[in-house]
């Protein structure tokens, strides 16, 4: 029982790094983008990804920095930050390694081939002329292992687990990503609609939700249609109330699930009466900031109940 917890374990976390790696490349790509798109003024700071990636323990030198260079090295490449890329890399690969007798075969290979990739583009990933080319590269191969984990791994326990941990993560980043830029824009001294629609535009992006939002809804992004879209639609892979209904959906069945769903259900609830149309800016930060504690709650149910009681 308790390899079977380990192993449980490991793969959870190895879902989560994977996703999260993808999502800080995703994310970074767009605000980059960006900043060379918007006129100087409208544009969001750089200290944004900080508050989306979290600001707990950050070393001196980007308290009193917090340029460019100082941010990106810190959430792409940093070691001494456990959520960079380069360490969310590194971490599912060894959970990979050492379950990876029950995953599927290439997956390890392709794992430790993003592993070296990220080693031998780090010096270099920073500077703009190689800096999308890496994150595109990032997201390329995330999606690839990501792939492979879908459509080809039998839906038994360890499957339930790589989905749980897999949307947990999205959930948490994507609540995250929506509080940073509505905290980013309400906070400057001046705004322009026409760029402000851009910005809102990019956080859809940021998720890979703008194709759709365009399908569904329509060309112009406005903020309270855009932090719906992807908090309320229930066919969108990205959108909260999909996470929340897939990984119940997917543990339900798991033993002692009753002692972790619990704030699945909460979660669900609040978002019933949910609408950024209705609702005031902090409201709507106040309720996300709720969400990522309802994520925060059920990974430590999971703990508790499923996992032997080690850190990630």
């Amino acid at each position: 029982m308790e390899m079977l917890s380990r192993v449980a374990e490991r793969v959870f976390w190895m879902a989560r790094y994977l996703e999260r790696a993808e999502c800080t490349a995703r994310v970074v790509n767009v605000l980059s983008q960006l900043r060379m798109d918007l006129p100087k003024g409208t544009e969001l700071p750089w200290s944004t990804l900080l508050d989306v990636f979290g600001t707990d323990h950050l070393p001196d030198s980007l308290k009193l920095n917090q340029g460019e260079h100082n941010v990106l090295s810190y959430i792409m490449t940093r070691t001494g930050n456990p959520s960079s890329i380069r360490s969310s890399i590194k971490a599912a690969r060894e959970n990979a390694r050492t379950t990876r007798g029950i995953l599927p075969e290439e997956l390890w290979e392709l794992i430790n081939e993003l592993h070296l990739f990220v080693l031998e583009s780090n010096e270099k990933s920073i500077n703009r002329r190689n800096r999308f080319e890496f994150l595109s590269e990032i997201i390329t191969r995330c999606q690839t292992l990501n792939g492979l984990l879908m459509t080809t791994h039998i839906r038994d326990h360890t499957y339930k687990f790589i989905i749980a941990g897999h949307l947990l993560e999205r959930l948490d980043i994507t609540a995250r990503v929506v509080n940073a830029v509505s905290q980013a824009i309400d906070s400057r001294s001046g705004s322009n609609p026409a760029f402000d629609a851009l910005i809102w535009a990019g956080l859809l992006d940021s998720v890979s939700a703008l194709g759709a939002y365009r399908q569904s809804i329509g060309p112009m992004v406005d903020s309270d249609s855009a932090i719906n879209f992807i908090v309320l639609n229930p066919d969108l892979p990205r959108s909260i109330v999909y996470c929340l209904n897939t990984i119940r959906m997917s543990i339900k069945s798991l033993k002692n699930s009753e002692k972790v769903i619990g704030p699945i259900d909460y979660g669900l609830k609040r978002l019933y009466y949910f609408d950024a149309g209705e609702m005031k800016s902090e409201e709507t930060r106040r309720c996300l900031a709720d969400l990522q504690d309802c994520g925060e709650r059920l990974t430590i149910n999971a703990t508790n109940n499923w996992f032997l009681p080690l850190a990630p």
